[in-house]
């Protein structure tokens, strides 16, 4: 029997917040969250996880960026102007059709949008893994002070490798070597 704090691919989702051109912009480590973040869409494409990519307001902060954007599955974001993801019922309903219990977030900024979105999920039974560098902010206080908070109620932090490895679990298949590919 697995612990039940460890990343499964079963009834998961990748939620992917706000990788707009402006707000990438003002971040204090856009490469690595950046990179962090193409990886586990790369991943989830890999192993089929369904991703849930959000805008907020993106007539004011541009689409999403383009790297993001080229490595996603299909381009098709949830629009919103409030900060939690669960403000506007389609995202929701984006998650319901993935058939999503357990969410993988990453995105900007941590301590506003991926903090209300992750404790609006909690609050609703998700199990959430937060990708510690797959999301970022203006300032590192802010980040740091945004993980603690989502790790005090209850999500679970965890790195870009910690996850796909846990998801993966074994090494002696071929879900393996499709991991290596993505991890060298």
């Amino acid at each position: 029997m697995r612990h039940p704090d460890l990343a499964v691919k079963d009834n998961t989702a990748l939620v992917v917040i706000d990788y707009q051109e402006k707000l990438v912009n003002m971040l204090h480590n856009p490469d690595s969250a950046v990179e962090n973040t193409v990886r586990m869409i790369d991943f989830a494409r890999t192993f089929h996880i369904p991703v849930v990519l959000t805008e907020h307001y993106p007539k004011g902060l541009g689409d999403t960026i383009p790297r993001v954007q080229g490595a996603l599955p299909s381009y098709n974001p949830v629009e919103k102007r409030v900060f939690s993801c669960f403000g506007v019922p389609e995202f929701e309903e984006a998650l319901i059709a993935a058939g999503a219990k357990n969410l993988l977030v990453c995105g900007i900024e941590t301590h506003v949008c991926v903090s209300q979105t992750v404790h609006d999920a909690l609050a609703r039974g998700y199990k959430v893994h937060v990708v510690r560098g797959a999301c970022g902010t203006r300032f590192e206080s802010d980040h740091l002070a945004g993980l603690a908070k989502m790790d005090r109620s209850g999500a679970i932090l965890g790195t870009t490798e910690m996850i796909m490895y846990e998801i993966v679990e074994r090494a002696d298949n071929e879900d393996f070597k499709l991991l290596l590919k993505l991890v060298k």
